[in-house]
């Protein structure tokens, strides 16, 4: 299932002649007296809304105040223009407190994009005569203005069989203003949002579909469909080739559901072979997740149609790669399945023998996910790479130790590093963590090589355990970085920024830049 789509372009005429349904501003708020003499709490115009001010003699941020404009941000105040300029209507996002001697920081600038155009939805037409800098800075934050408008405007189709009166369109087209529309750095940057949102919007589509319509095969089919028309080399691996290979983490996980698992690789090959260099992706595909014999809570299981949420940011961050073409080799790796309670599932106490030719010992069959990933890695190493980053929805500790906006990065201390910056630039942060030789030893079983779980079911340093394990089935020539995005992964609170309820598509744009970082640097 679809969700409509927002295209974006670039205009370089006076905001305040713009034929759109809206023009946005920015407006910051003062925390302080400023040099001007202007009170503290008064609004202070962002640039780009100059000719929108003068159009208003100068009362323009007296009347955004009388209706309750603060300047905080993410605050969307509308205010009709009664033929004062061409729009009908202005809308001010909320900037925070301007910064000194700089623009706004580029993860500001996203969210008020995303908060300004979801608030206009039912709009055709928006323009965004934001804040952009003329200096080295102008680049990202224009990317992060593109980015931050294309994923507010996300709706999911949804499934209502009957029309919504109250629910507006999102909105259509979105113009945003800058010096030179024909700039090819901009045009560039546009060219560069346009993919990268639109596998985001993809991943949250795949995360949002009903998880009766969203099983391993049908996942896998949307996936390899999705990759053909790309350009990706595709290779799908049902479950009588993983029996055939010896998948055993795979097939142990999917073998309490009638819908069997799957093993989805996906194949960019750069003109020329690019730097040398081999980046492998791979993430976590429970379609739904039970817990399996070790059942969930009814409460809130609803949400683990999400457990897929790394295997659809891989999937689609390997959609924009064909876009985008770096000059480096990408492989993405999910593996796929439905963790199901049933009279053939996987049991505690079970010994499986996984495509690496160890042996786990299984304590909790809700421990899935590392069941799946570890033979996907152990695959993702045979077939080479000099990295290799995972994602996956992978355990509740993420969200007790980090919260729900911080992924927690496991691994090669120095890619873990590559991975925090690349949150950082993209507004995805995610912070490294430790793997202890303690947390290991709790791991070690009477009966096989590792315990799927600590041996003595402690959760203490539970998101630990995770990455503890899957180090197991990383080959020590590959740098390797896990990325747990149990919080991050899905929004179940209201819309904020450019995140809408539900599937937010994280961490597609840290992967990209990711990609992006080792093309650029090896």
């Amino acid at each position: 299932m679809t969700s409509p789509r927002t295209t974006l372009s670039l205009v370089d005429t006076d905001p305040a002649e713009l034929a759109v349904d809206a023009i946005v501003i920015g407006v910051h708020s003062q925390t302080t007296e400023q040099e001007s003499g202007s009170p503290a709490g008064a609004l202070l115009l962002a640039s780009g809304a100059e000719s929108i001010a003068a159009a208003f003699d100068g009362k323009l941020t007296e009347t955004l105040a009388l209706l309750g404009a603060t300047g905080g941000p993410g605050e969307v105040i509308k205010l009709a223009t009664l033929g004062t300029v061409t729009a009908p209507v202005v809308a001010a996002v909320g900037l925070g407190p301007e910064p000194s001697g700089a623009a706004p920081a580029p993860e500001t600038l996203r969210r008020a994009a995303g908060a300004a155009v979801r608030a206009l939805a039912g709009a055709a037409r928006v323009a965004l005569a934001l804040p952009l800098p003329d200096d080295a800075d102008a680049p990202a934050a224009l990317r992060a203005v593109g980015e931050g408008a294309l994923l507010g405007g996300y709706r999911f189709a949804g499934y209502k069989t009957k029309p919504q009166p109250a629910r507006r369109a999102p909105v259509a087209e979105v113009l945003v203003a800058v010096p030179d529309a024909a700039d090819a750095t901009a045009q560039a940057e546009v060219t560069r949002a346009q993919a990268v949102a639109g596998a985001v919007r993809t991943s949250r589509d795949w995360v949002n579909t009903a998880p009766n319509e969203l099983r391993p095969p049908s996942f896998a089919d949307a996936v390899a469909t999705a990759a053909r028309e790309a350009g990706l080399g595709v290779e799908v691996l049902d479950e009588a080739a993983l029996a055939a290979g010896g998948y055993g983490g795979i097939l142990a996980v999917g073998q309490g559901s009638e819908a069997p698992p799957r093993l989805v690789k996906l194949t960019y090959t750069p003109e020329g072979g690019g730097n040398g260099k081999r980046v492998a992706l791979v993430g976590k595909g429970i379609t739904f997740d039970t817990g399996g014999i070790s059942i969930k809570p009814a409460q809130g299981m609803w949400e683990m149609k999400s457990d897929m949420a790394g295997a659809a940011a891989v999937g689609a961050a390997m959609l924009a790669v064909a876009a985008l073409k770096p000059s480096v080799a990408v492989t993405g790796y999910l593996p796929m399945a439905e963790n199901m309670p049933s009279g053939t599932s996987y049991r505690p106490g079970d010994v499986i023998t996984m495509y690496s030719g160890k042996r786990v010992e299984v304590l909790n069959t809700d421990a899935e996910g590392r069941m799946i990933l570890a033979d996907a890695i152990a695959r993702a190493c045979e077939d080479g790479a000099d990295y290799l980053f995972e994602t996956s929805t992978l355990t509740g500790g993420q969200v007790i130790a980090l919260g729900k906006r911080i992924a927690g990065v496991m691994g090669t201390p120095e890619l873990c590093e590559r991975v925090r910056a690349a949150g950082d630039a993209t507004g995805e942060p995610a912070w490294p963590m430790p793997l202890p030789d303690d947390v290991r030893k709790g791991m070690d079983s009477d009966v096989a090589d590792i315990s799927q779980v600590n041996a003595g079911m402690d959760r203490a340093g539970h998101m630990l355990q995770g990455g503890v394990f899957l180090r197991e089935f990383v080959t020590d020539d590959v740098a390797w970085a896990h990325i747990d995005i149990a919080g991050p992964g899905y929004h179940s609170g209201e819309a904020t920024g450019y995140w809408t309820k539900g599937g937010t598509g994280v961490p597609v744009r840290t992967l990209l830049h990711l990609v992006d970082d080792v093309a650029a640097n090896g």
